[in-house]
């Protein structure tokens, strides 16, 4: 049945009829009916991004709300004068989860929207009825209040991090209800991050189309009183263990948790301890295996909640990769092995959805087009990738550098301070257990800092950042003003190759190249120092739109084809030659709107021989053999 439900929100016919009947009628002869009608709308229906949305805490009780929704825009803010908390539907249409600036979200509104309203008609299964019902969201741009049936359900501040409201008490299994979704969105107010989106009217330069409202999944699932909250998982190769901290939305003696690790059909660790957020598991691995690019192995992890007659009352399926990063000296390691990182910087966007990809597919798609290219990894650029993408790098083999979309707020200002460690407090939270991702990196190119509030907030940003998260180490502004920072990154677009290494090696007094020397909050201390910017090659020989007056790039255009070959490889030659740096980071995985400097074009097509690319960027220095 739970497999079925997920499709009934998009049914033609009025799903309350169907619901009233079965309250009425309560026989067998109306839940037949049920069933077929919502059997047949499942095929009937499509709708986008059916796949579940966070593939490492997975039950098979939810349902999917993406599909068509009514909207309406507020440029004035009066909604909430005019009553549309209590709305029951607005005359306007969007597609959920596409952002009104998408051409998938059937709206394609390119000005600011300071202020909208969703809505659409929701209805949650009746074996639900002794479950707590938690409404999820992907990701809302930026403040986002939800309302049942006129009723306050909660506020979220944070545009990129996932969050969940229980509507419980607000709503009535087997009756539909109304849910309203109110968006505010100040982009050029300082206070709010922003990442790549514009704030100018047409995008430029390497700003892009911005993105307003819903732009992740929305879906609902039931979920146990005493089910699973979260739970946080450590690898611990040095002493053959996985350790899992679980928390619970309510505590009980008398109910008890087991965790399943499996390889395949194999339980090759599981224990059972009471169901408390005291109860820390530690499940010995006698034959370890370790994942890393080159063997992406993952374990099954079965996560059972069951009560005092040994009923399951929750059930969690989830993965684990056993791997470990350090750093030691000036160079970084991945499973007790020096790791050299020859990364791209990913952007995420997409010409149709922006933020969003199409389908789970693209986001996988993008992964191996960098691996076809010769990279092991990206940086993922001024965007938080939604989970589903971290499940394919965790399935693929691919490092990843987890950022936020820092750009755009005020980094001197304390509110808006108090809002960005707000943000990446969830951030982390959601996504500490992807094994794919090697590094944090909370800001970039901090530019103007002040002397007090800036290096108050990052240090701020670094001890939340370890306390939650430990396992990893940070890289606090990307190719800027380093405060406290266990990586130094630099971002350095010289063309010239020869003069890019001359660049990269130390000085007569053993100082390294760093992006920011006025008052500098903090010296080079030998931490690996890795080049997570450079390259941007701009080559108008092979753009489509040749004759775009905006697009933008890097240094001078290679008159051709072969002369960019030249280039790219002498800049990546300077870097590999230099015994100072540790890695690599190149601009960019795909063109994006003007910034046409992409391996790829913006629409994935192949833009060079990439036999040759890959060729370059696959080149090894050595260490990691």
């Amino acid at each position: 049945m739970n497999d079925i439900l997920p499709n009934f929100g998009f049914c033609k016919f009025h799903f309350s009829n169907l619901i009233h009947l079965i309250l009425k009628m309560k026989n067998l002869i109306a839940l037949i009916i049920f069933w077929a009608f919502t059997s047949y709308n499942l095929n009937a229906q499509n709708f986008p991004r059916q796949e579940y949305p966070r593939p490492q805490f997975e039950r098979s009780a939810w349902l999917n709300l993406n599909g068509i929704w009514s909207y309406s825009f507020d440029f004035g803010n009066s909604g909430k004068a005019r009553g549309f908390v209590e709305s029951k539907g607005f005359i306007e249409k969007i597609t959920v989860p596409f952002c009104p600036e998408s051409k998938l979200s059937g709206v394609e509104y390119k000005d600011f929207i300071n202020n909208m309203w969703y809505h659409r008609q929701i209805a949650v299964p009746i074996d639900w009825a002794n479950k707590k019902v938690i409404l999820h969201f992907g990701a809302v741009y930026y403040k986002a209040e939800v309302y049942i049936d006129g009723l306050f359900a909660g506020r979220h501040f944070g545009g990129t991090s996932s969050f969940e409201f229980d509507i419980t008490s607000l709503i009535t299994p087997g009756k539909p209800a109304n849910l309203v979704v109110y968006v505010n969105d100040d982009l050029r107010s300082g206070k709010q991050p922003g990442g790549k989106q514009c704030s100018n009217y047409f995008s430029e330069g390497c700003s892009y189309t911005r993105v307003t409202g819903i732009w992740q999944t929305v879906w609902m699932e039931g979920v146990s009183q005493f089910g699973l909250k979260q739970v946080h998982i450590v690898p611990d190769i040095d002493q053959n263990q996985l350790v899992v901290y679980p928390s619970f939305y309510n505590e009980s003696n008398s109910h008890n948790l087991t965790i399943r690790l499996k390889d395949g059909i194999k339980v090759v660790a599981e224990k059972t301890v009471k169901a408390n957020n005291s109860s820390v598991m530690v499940l010995p691995v006698k034959i370890l295996k370790t994942w890393s690019p080159e063997n992406p192995f993952l374990y099954d992890l079965e996560l059972v909640v069951t009560d005092d007659q040994e009923q399951v009352v929750d059930e969690v399926r989830s993965y684990v990769g056993m791997r470990k990063v350090h750093i030691e000296g000036n160079r970084i390691f991945l499973n007790n092995k020096p790791y050299y990182q020859r990364l791209v910087l990913d952007q995420g966007f997409y010409p149709d959805g922006i933020w969003t990809a199409p389908t789970d597919s693209a986001l996988k798609h993008d992964i191996e087009l960098s691996m076809q290219a010769g990279f092991n990894g990206a940086r993922l650029h001024q965007k938080v990738f939604e989970e589903r993408y971290h499940y394919w790098a965790d399935k693929l083999g691919y490092i990843t550098w987890g950022e936020s979309s820092s750009w755009g707020f005020d980094i001197n200002d304390e509110a808006a301070a108090r809002n960005f460690i707000a943000e990446w407090y969830e951030i982390v939270m959601r996504d500490r257990n992807y094994p794919s991702i090697v590094t944090w990196t909370p800001f970039n190119e901090t530019w103007s800092p002040s002397s007090e509030q800036y290096p108050r907030m990052v240090q701020d940003i670094y001890k939340v950042t370890k306390a939650i998260d430990p396992t990893r180490p940070i890289n606090d502004a990307s190719g800027d003003s380093h405060v406290v920072t266990d990586i130094w990154s630099v971002h350095n677009y010289e063309q010239n190759p020869a003069q890019l290494s001359e660049i990269l090696t130390p000085d007569k007094n053993g100082e390294m190249f760093t992006n920011y020397r006025k008052t500098p909050f903090s010296k080079y201390s030998g931490q690996p120092y890795l080049i997570d910017e450079f390259g941007g090659i701009s080559c108008a020989a092979v753009q489509k739109a040749k004759s775009h007056q905006a697009s933008w790039g890097y240094g001078e255009s290679p008159k051709d084809l072969e002369e960019f070959y030249t280039r790219l490889e002498g800049q990546v030659n300077a870097i590999l030659g230099s015994k100072s740096v540790w890695g690599f980071c190149y601009t960019q995985l795909t063109d994006v709107e003007q910034e046409q400097n992409g391996i790829y074009f913006y629409d994935r097509s192949s833009k060079f021989d990439m036999n040759r690319i890959q060729a370059i960027f696959s080149k090894s220095r050595g260490e990691n053999k």
